[in-house]
């Protein structure tokens, strides 16, 4: 099939200077698919920045026959919120249009999944919605499906905490390669928030996922901004080597009333659950991580600097050891020598972010600047100590990730780099396995300081006693 994509760019720079005259990338990525992995960073996938073109400049992929899709998890993830940007539901309805047809509404909640049907059904996107049933597990479709039911594509927005793991009841990948081998998988991230131990189960669902050859595409939504292309095209075009990455998640913590993003017993913590997002950008500019090398500090809630005044939930209720670091900074090696370093930050009061993320190399600082509202990239380059800018009007990286991943399902581009999977299931791994590093480095951080306080106690106790 001919492909319906039109190349677009919308791509500004603000700049007395105009760019070097771009050179066509001698690169190619053998594997669109997302089931492998490749492990330097000159080898890791990109996409060409004008070929991320805007949901409402793009047509709707061609054809007449069903596209089924299983959707897993009926929440905000899937069907949007007042907390976000995202919205799996609303950016496949854009990209297949009358051919998206979701057979399968998944998630234990029933009724809540029946009240956000209820309102697809009620609105201009009924076509899609109008068969679809609602089950309370994938066994409980499987058992209750048709042949005509049976999907192309499946996508899983339930909580991290359900998947990425071999134990029954949190092993929804092992289910759909069971019941559906082959079929496309987009996964939401992180892959999981289990308990460190399980990691490497991880590993093992991400090499059954590369085995079955299922095209399969994880939500690092970042990496398919614009502003991030163009960043790995400028390192690529100039053939630089990265020196350093600097990230920083600073979060509004006022704005998060959700109990469990506080306790990390159930969300894992802010660094495996928020700051993955980061973590992930950083690897994927300067490559696999020295994991051993990982060390980290945190401020935490019971000492003088970690007091937080407007948490809006009652953290009394939650263990002291469960209580979420108010900062965690962490530095690493990469394995091609360049350094890493992240810092998190809960502080910020009101709703905003204020993330940020800096790439050095010999003669270039490229530094993204709010990437989740409105991506501004500032380029300095050799000769000239001024900073280009670059804007990014309209971008949607998740629509772009959801794009690429359908393009490739269907095996419409003529063009073997017109689209990519930029993040498979065992790469997402090596994220989640650097976030869990960070936390473990920051809590013997903290073990060690507290043992040399206690011990420094003793000693004074026992000084004036002998006094």
């Amino acid at each position: 099939m001919a492909s319906t994509r039109r190349l677009s760019s919308t791509l500004e720079m603000t700049s007395s200077k105009q760019p070097a005259s771009r050179r066509g990338s001698e690169r190619r990525v053998p594997d669109r698919r997302g089931s492998g992995y490749s492990s330097g960073p000159s080898r890791r996938p990109s996409i060409d920045p004008s070929r991320l073109i805007p949901m409402d400049k793009t047509t709707h992929v061609g054809g007449t026959n069903d596209f089924n899709v299983v959707f897993i998890g009926a929440g905000n993830i899937m069907f949007g919120s007042d907390e976000g940007p995202w919205n799996h539901s609303f950016r496949f309805e854009h990209k297949l249009g009358l051919r998206l047809k979701v057979v399968a509404l998944i998630d234990p909640a029933i009724e809540r999944a029946t009240a956000v049907l209820q309102k697809k059904c009620d609105s201009f996107v009924i076509s899609a919605y109008q068969a679809t049933r609602v089950f309370k597990t994938l066994e409980d479709f499987v058992k209750n499906m048709s042949p005509k039911d049976r999907p192309r594509a499946i996508v899983v927005g339930s909580p991290p905490m359900f998947r990425g793991s071999l134990q029954p009841g949190r092993d929804i990948e092992m289910q759909i390669l069971k019941y559906f081998p082959g079929v496309a998988i987009f996964m939401e991230k992180p892959i999981a928030t289990g308990p460190k131990h399980e990691l490497e189960e991880s590993f093992q669902i991400a090499k059954a996922i590369s085995d079955s050859k299922a095209i399969c595409s994880v939500g690092y939504m970042l990496r398919y901004l614009k502003a991030v292309q163009k960043m790995k095209q400028i390192i690529e075009e100039n053939e630089l080597t990265v020196m350093v990455t600097i990230a920083r998640y600073a979060c509004a913590y006022e704005s998060i009333a959700k109990p469990d993003w506080w306790d990390k017993s159930k969300s894992a913590g802010p660094v495996i659950e928020q700051g993955t997002h980061f973590c992930d950008l950083s690897r994927y500019f300067g490559g696999e991580v020295d994991i051993a090398s990982v060390t980290a500090h945190s401020l935490d809630w019971d000492e003088n600097a970690g007091h937080l005044s407007k948490v809006r939930i009652d953290e009394s209720k939650i263990a002291p050891e469960n209580r979420i670091p108010r900062v965690t900074a962490a530095t690493w090696k990469y394995d091609s020598g360049a350094v890493g370093s992240f810092i998190h930050t809960a502080t910020l009061q009101g709703h905003n972010y204020s993330c940020e993320l800096e790439i050095h190399a010999d003669g270039y600082s490229l530094k993204l600047v709010n990437p989740y509202v409105q991506p501004v990239l500032y380029v300095r380059r050799p000769g000239d100590d001024h900073e280009q800018m670059y804007t990014f009007p309209d971008d949607d990286p998740f629509f772009s990730e959801v794009s690429n991943w359908i393009d490739i399902i269907e095996d419409i581009e003529e063009d073997p780099e017109a689209a990519q999977i930029l993040s498979s299931y065992e790469d997402a791994c090596r994220t989640y396995e650097l976030t869990w590093a960070i936390r473990e480095a920051s809590e013997r951080s903290r073990a060690a300081r507290l043992a040399a306080s206690k011990a420094a106690a003793t000693v004074f106790e026992e000084e004036d006693e002998a006094e």
